[in-house]
């Protein structure tokens, strides 16, 4: 699995799930984890068709709010209920490298550092 996930880090900005069993769970938390880690600082796509995902944000949530994980640890997660939608919210993005820690700043704030994701199809 992990060499899929390399593969797939290799050539991608950013990470897209479709709702799945563990295998997908495991990637999603795999994609996470090196996030945290700094081995990429690409986004995790959530395609929350009919709220598939609803109750795994919730509980990322809660383990944001009791001190488990940092609030930046959940910036690099989006979600949205089509692939229209999820599509938009990527091209809207903007993100800066912070020089001194290596964290990219996934907010929606403007500057002149930000930069846009590239999302044109490369066949």
């Amino acid at each position: 699995m992990q060499d899929k996930i390399w593969k797939m880090l290799g050539n991608s900005d950013a990470f897209i799930a479709l709702p799945g069993g563990i295998g997908t769970l495991e990637e999603i938390f795999q994609i996470a984890s090196w996030a945290q880690q700094n081995i990429h600082h690409k986004l995790i796509d959530l395609l929350n068709v009919d709220g598939f995902f609803d109750k795994l944000l919730s509980f990322l949530n809660q383990v944001e709010e009791e001190n488990f994980i940092p609030h930046s640890a959940l910036q690099i997660f989006i979600s949205a209920s089509t692939a229209k939608d999820l599509i938009d919210k990527l091209e809207d993005l903007v993100y800066e490298l912070d020089p001194v820690t290596a964290q990219i700043d996934w907010s929606k704030g403007s500057s002149s550092k930000k930069h846009k994701l590239d999302l044109s199809l490369h066949l």
